[in-house]
């Protein structure tokens, strides 16, 4: 076997589950985040669907 063939079999082993590991980290760091902002999050929430239930209203009377 050629050294470059050795090389580029050892990289994709190597890196077969760095897809997983990434996944797994970016939904780790977004639970986080929705833990940390989770009040701040509610209130936005709270706000949006009372303008939403206000405009609805509006339209159908």
């Amino acid at each position: 076997m050629k050294k470059q063939e050795i090389k580029s079999r050892k990289k994709k082993s190597n890196n077969q589950g760095m897809g997983t590991v990434e996944m797994i980290l970016i939904i780790v760091v977004l639970i986080g985040l929705v833990l940390i902002f989770k009040t701040q999050i509610q209130e936005l929430a709270g706000t949006i669907f009372e303008k939403i239930a206000v405009d609805s209203s509006a339209i159908l009377a």
